[in-house]
C-alpha cells in the first residue's frame, strides 16, 4: 500500500476514533429524550444548520491542506530522502541529500550526509586495499592483452560453445576488411564480445577440429588442428585451432584459440604463377618440336639445297626467338610475382628518415639536415634495405665528392612519395650512377649482395640522379609507393588510448542463451541504442537520421564495439531540428538509406536485448520501417526512462539529462546518437544493482515492473 493510501486511512481511522465516543453519546441522549424535547432539539438544530455546515466545511478544508503539506514535507520528503540515500549507497557516491523541509528533515539529512562521507572514507581505504591486491591479476590480464593486441596474426579465442572471450587488433581489422554486403554499413563483420563464432566461420568445421583435437589429446599427440573455410565473399581462411585446457591440468578442454590467416591472395597468385609456367611449358613443347624436325633434315641431309637450308634455319631462328621471347615475358611476370611477396611493411617517412640520419652519421661522420619534410607521409618500404641503400649512396658521395653535409626531403604526389638525398658539389656523369646501381652495395665495413637497384625493384619504385642548377645542388630522387596504414576513427581514439576491451575471460562460463526472459538482468547481453531524427512525429513522415548502438556484455560496456552510421533520410531535415543534433544536409546525402542501414542495425544487435531512453519514441520509427526493409526487431526492449521511474518514483523528473546528473554521469556530447547511447548504458549499469535492491532480478520481471509505471501508457 502506498504512504498516501496508508495516511488517508489513518486520517480515516482517527477521525472515528475521537468523533466516535461523541456521536455514540449524542445518540443515547437523543434515545432517552421525550418527543417534546426532540422536537426543540431539532428546531434547535435546523436554525443553526447554515452557520453549523460552513464551519464544518472551513474546518475539513484546512485539516485536508494541513494533512497535505505535513504529507508534503514528512512523508514525501523522507521518500525522496530514502531514494537518495539508495543512490549514495551504490549508484553514485558522490550524491548528498539536499537539506530541505521541515527543520526535523534538514537535521536528519545533514546526518545522512555525515554519514555518507565516513562511508565513502571507509570504502576508499577498503578499495585501495583491494586494488593492491589485484594489481598483480590485473598486470598479467593486461600482459596478455597487450601480446594479443600487438600480434600481427589474427587471433580470436572462443569458449567450447563457440562464444567469443578474446579477440586482437589484427582480428578485427581483417573481418572488418572482408566484411561484405549490409554488415559493412556498421563498420565490420560480426566479430565481438559474447558473440558466436560460427557466424564467421562454418559450425561444422569448428566441430570437426574440435573432435580431431581430443583425439589427439587422448592418443597423446601434439593438440591442433588446421582447416580452410570460405566466407560469404569467397575469400579464404586458413584456421588453426589448438585448445585451451581446464586450469586442473587436466586434458579437458574449455575452450580453443583460433589463428586466421587471409589466404585468398596467397592462392590466386600461385594459380597465376601454376599457369604462367603451364603456357611456358606448352608453348614450348611445339617450338621444340619443329627446332628438332629442321635440325634433323639439316643433319640428315647435308647436301640439300642452299635455299631449303636457309628456310630449315630460318625455322630454327624463328622458333629460338620465339622461346627466348616468351621465356623473357615469363621470367618478368614470375620476378613481379616475386616482388608482390616480398614484405613491406608501413612505415611512417620521418621516422625512417631518421633512421637513415643515424645510420650515417654513426658510420660516416657526415652531418645531415632536413628541409621541407611531410611528417604526416607514410611510406610502404622494407625499411632496413631502404636505410642501407642511403648509407651506400652516402658512403659513395663521401668517397667521390666528399660533401660537408646530406640534406633530406621527403614530399608526396597523389600516391606517390619522394625521398631526396641532397648534397652540393660537382656534377656526376650518368655512367658513373648507373655503375653505382648495379653493384653490390658495400659501405663501412657492411656488405650486401643486393644492388641499389635490386632494392628499388622490391620496392616497385624507382630512382634518378637530377641537379638543382640554381642552388648549385644535386640530389638523388627515390620514388616509393604511398602507405595508408589503418587509422582508429576519431570517435573511437576520442574514447580512449589504452587498451580496447576485446578480452573478458568471465565469458568462458557463459551459457549459450542470449535472450532468456528469466535470465539475471546482469548476465545478458544488450544493444543499447540511440537515433537522431528529422523530428518528433514518426507517424507524419519524420525519419531516421543517425543510428547509433554499443553493446553490454558481462555487465560492461564496450566501446570498441559500436555501430555508428548516418543515414540519408531521401526527404529535407527540418531547420529547427539542425541546431539540436548538429547533422546538416550536407552530412546525410550519400549516406546508405533505411533500406540499407536497418538490416545492418538488425544484425549488429540480434540475439540481444534492446535498450533505449523513451524507447517507446525510437522503437516507433523501426516499426514503421517493418513493411519497407522486411526487418522486425523482436527481441525484449527496457526503456531506461521507465526503470528509472520504477527505482525513483518519488523524483519529479525522468529526463535524460537529469538521471545522468543524479547518477553523476558524465556525457561529452548530447543529442548524438552514439554518445547518447554511451549514456544511456551507463544508466543502465548503474540502475541494475539498485533494481536488485528492490527484488528486481531478472528481464521478466524488469518488463513486468516498468508496465506499471504511468510513463509506460505513452504512445507514438
Amino acid at each position: 500500500m502506498k504512504a498516501k493510501h496508508r495516511l488517508l486511512l489513518a486520517v480515516v481511522v482517527l477521525g472515528l476514533l475521537m468523533t466516535g465516543p461523541f456521536v455514540v453519546t449524542s445518540l443515547l441522549v437523543w434515545l432517552d429524550m421525550q418527543d417534546a424535547e426532540r422536537e426543540m432539539l431539532t428546531k434547535l438544530l435546523i436554525s443553526r444548520l447554515p452557520i453549523g455546515t460552513m464551519m464544518t466545511l472551513f474546518g475539513f478544508i484546512l485539516g485536508v491542506f494541513v494533512i497535505h503539506r505535513l504529507f508534503k514535507q514528512y512523508v514525501e520528503g523522507l521518500l525522496r530522502m530514502s531514494e537518495t540515500l539508495r543512490l549514495m549507497l551504490g549508484a553514485n557516491r558522490n550524491f548528498r541529500v539536499t537539506p530541505d523541509g521541515p527543520p526535523e528533515v534538514q537535521q536528519l539529512a545533514r546526518a545522512a550526509n555525515d554519514l555518507a562521507q565516513q562511508r565513502d572514507a571507509l570504502m576508499d581505504d577498503v578499495d585501495s586495499q583491494i586494488a593492491a591486491a589485484k594489481a598483480s591479476v590485473e598486470e598479467e590480464k593486461n600482459r596478455l592483452a597487450a601480446l594479443m593486441s600487438e600480434l600481427a596474426q589474427a587471433v580470436v579465442v572462443c569458449n567450447l560453445d563457440g562464444r567469443i572471450l578474446l579477440y586482437n587488433n589484427r582480428a578485427r581489422l581483417q573481418f572488418r576488411a572482408l566484411a561484405t554486403g549490409p554488415t559493412s554499413v556498421s563498420g565490420g563483420a560480426l566479430i565481438g564480445l559474447g558473440r558466436s563464432i560460427h557466424s564467421i566461420l562454418e559450425k561444422s568445421q569448428v566441430r570437426h577440429a574440435q573432435e580431431v583435437i581430443r583425439q589427439r589429446l587422448a592418443g597423446g599427440k601434439a593438440a591442433m588442428a588446421n582447416f580452410i573455410t570460405t566466407l560469404r565473399g569467397g575469400q579464404l581462411l586458413r584456421v588453426q585451432m589448438v585448445p585451451v585446457l581446464a586450469a586442473d591440468g587436466g586434458e579437458a578442454m574449455t575452450g580453443y584459440v583460433l589463428t586466421i590467416e587471409n589466404i585468398t591472395r596467397n592462392i590466386e597468385q600461385e594459380a597465376r604463377r601454376d599457369q604462367v609456367l603451364h603456357s611456358l611449358t606448352e608453348g614450348s613443347r611445339s617450338a621444340l618440336g619443329n627446332i628438332r624436325a629442321a635440325v634433323a633434315n639439316l643433319i640428315d641431309y647435308p647436301e640439300m639445297e642452299a635455299e631449303l637450308r636457309e628456310r630449315f634455319l630460318k625455322v630454327v631462328g624463328d622458333e629460338v626467338a620465339a622461346m627466348s621471347q616468351r621465356l623473357d615475358q615469363t621470367m618478368a611476370e614470375f620476378s613481379d610475382s616475386m616482388k608482390t611477396r616480398w614484405p613491406l611493411e608501413d612505415i611512417l617517412g620521418i621516422d625512417m628518415i631518421a633512421a637513415a640520419q643515424r645510420r650515417i652519421e654513426d658510420r660516416l661522420g657526415l652531418p645531415t639536415k632536413t628541409e621541407e619534410l611531410d611528417d604526416a607521409l607514410w611510406i610502404k618500404a622494407d625499411s632496413f634495405s631502404l636505410v642501407f641503400a642511403l648509407l651506400y649512396l652516402a658512403g659513395k658521395l663521401v668517397d667521390h665528392y666528399e660533401p660537408r653535409e646530406l640534406r633530406f626531403r621527403l614530399s608526396s604526389e597523389g600516391k606517390l612519395a619522394y625521398l631526396d638525398l641532397i648534397w652540393a658539389g660537382p656534377a656526376m656523369s650518368s655512367e658513373t650512377f648507373y655503375t653505382w646501381e648495379m653493384e653490390s652495395m658495400q659501405v663501412a665495413g657492411e656488405t650486401t649482395p643486393m644492388t641499389l637497384r635490386e632494392v628499388i625493384d622490391r620496392h616497385a619504385g624507382e630512382i634518378w640522379y637530377q641537379r638543382e642548377k640554381a642552388a648549385h645542388r644535386a640530389y638523388f630522387r627515390f620514388v616509393l609507393p604511398v602507405a595508408t596504414p589503418e587509422v582508429a576513427p576519431e570517435d573511437e581514439r576520442s574514447r580512449g588510448s589504452g587498451r580496447p576491451e576485446y578480452y573478458d575471460f568471465d565469458l568462458f562460463a557463459a551459457r549459450n542463451e542470449f535472450v532468456d526472459l528469466d535470465r539475471k538482468l546482469s548476465e545478458l547481453t544488450y544493444t543499447v541504442f540511440d537515433t537522431e531524427t528529422t523530428g518528433l512525429e514518426p507517424s507524419n513522415g519524420d525519419e531516421i537520421i543517425q543510428i547509433g548502438a554499443a553493446r553490454i556484455v558481462n555487465n560492461r560496456q564496450l566501446r570498441q564495439e559500436i555501430f555508428n552510421q548516418l543515414v540519408d533520410p531521401e526527404r529535407p531535415l527540418r531547420p529547427e531540428s539542425i541546431p539540436i543534433h548538429g547533422i546538416s544536409e550536407d552530412m546525410v546525402r550519400g549516406q546508405p538509406n533505411i533500406d540499407i542501414v536497418l538490416p545492418a542495425f538488425h544484425e549488429f544487435c540480434e540475439d540481444t536485448v534492446l535498450i533505449a531512453h523513451n524507447a517507446a519514441f525510437d522503437m516507433r520509427f523501426l516499426q514503421l520501417k517493418e513493411e519497407r526493409t522486411g526487418v522486425r526487431f523482436t527481441q525484449p526492449v527496457l526503456d531506461t526512462l521507465l526503470l528509472s521511474a520504477v527505482v525513483h518514483p518519488n523524483q519529479e523528473s525522468h529526463k535524460l539529462d537529469v538521471i545522468l546528473e543524479r547518477l553523476g554521469i558524465g556525457i561529452a556530447k548530447r543529442h548524438n546518437a552514439l554518445e547518447d547511447a554511451f549514456a544511456t548504458g551507463e544508466v543502465f549499469l548503474k540502475l541494475v544493482p539498485l533494481l536488485e535492491e528492490m527484488g528486481i532480478v531478472t528481464l521478466r520481471q524488469a518488463i513486468e515492473a516498468s508496465a506499471k509505471t504511468q510513463f509506460a501508457r505513452v504512445k507514438y
